[in-house]
């Protein structure tokens, strides 16, 4: 570990609060990893002034710090990212923050990304088939360029593992779900029908998914901004909407 890192893991435990600590365990956010209790500003500051440095990332990763390993998420770089870390990594999950974190700042913008999507809803862990389903959520979002095919395919996931009665599954696949269905008209008429099915499992978890996800889905306010996109993007085509073409 160099100079760098040290220096780091130095004011990473400057920083230390731990009546945070308590307060972030009320909010689910409890870890095997030794949580320092920081705050979330303070981590953004710290990824700013440090910049991308794949290096240090690995190195904060392998302190099992929380916190350590957020700060890491923030600076690796996805491009040098191997497969071999990655899986290591998401080993690791063990809270929603980590694997959402993760997920969402690194995992998401590397090569492998639509792979993981569909991979890890396979996978027994709680935190790593959470972490397939954030990312559907976070491709859904942020991956413009990506083929409305591409998300169809993510659909028949979801609905197979949404029987899963894990809470932080449940959630996982359900904020999949709306995101998808939330991209353009043609993923929402999909995602909606989507919905319908689950609703129909014999499932707790499976009902919670499919209601909070139809209440959103068929919402004024969601149908109305898909209008308005699907318009826009007629009217720039000169032809009829279709982002998968």
């Amino acid at each position: 570990m160099n100079s760098q890192t040290n220096a780091i893991l130095t004011t990473l435990y400057s920083k230390a609060n731990p009546k945070n600590v308590e307060g972030m365990a009320r909010f689910g956010i409890k870890s095997t990893a030794k949580v320092l209790g920081i705050s979330m500003p303070f981590l953004q500051s710290l990824k700013k002034s440090i910049g991308k440095n794949h290096d240090i990332a690995l190195d904060l990763w392998q302190t099992e710090i929380l916190e350590a390993r957020i700060l890491a998420a923030f600076i690796a770089d996805p491009k040098l990212m191997k497969k071999t870390v990655i899986n290591r990594w998401v080993r690791d999950f063990d809270n929603w923050a980590i694997c959402d974190g993760v997920c969402l700042h690194c995992f998401r913008y590397t090569p492998f990304a639509h792979n993981l999507a569909t991979t890890w809803p396979k996978r027994k862990e709680e935190f790593i088939r959470r972490a397939g389903f954030t990312m559907m959520a976070t491709l859904a979002v942020g991956d413009k360029k990506a083929k409305d095919r591409v998300f169809l395919r993510y659909l028949s996931l979801i609905k197979k593992y949404a029987t899963d009665e894990r809470n932080y599954v449940k959630k996982a696949v359900n904020w999949a779900l709306r995101q998808i269905g939330k991209r353009n008209m043609k993923l929402n008429a999909a995602a909606i029908k989507t919905a319908q099915e689950i609703q129909e499992l014999d499932s707790s978890a499976a009902k919670w998914i499919a209601a909070d996800a139809l209440r959103e889905l068929k919402s004024s306010n969601v149908q109305k901004r898909l209008h308005v996109i699907s318009q826009r993007l007629k009217k720039r085509t000169g032809r009829k909407a279709n982002p998968s073409e």
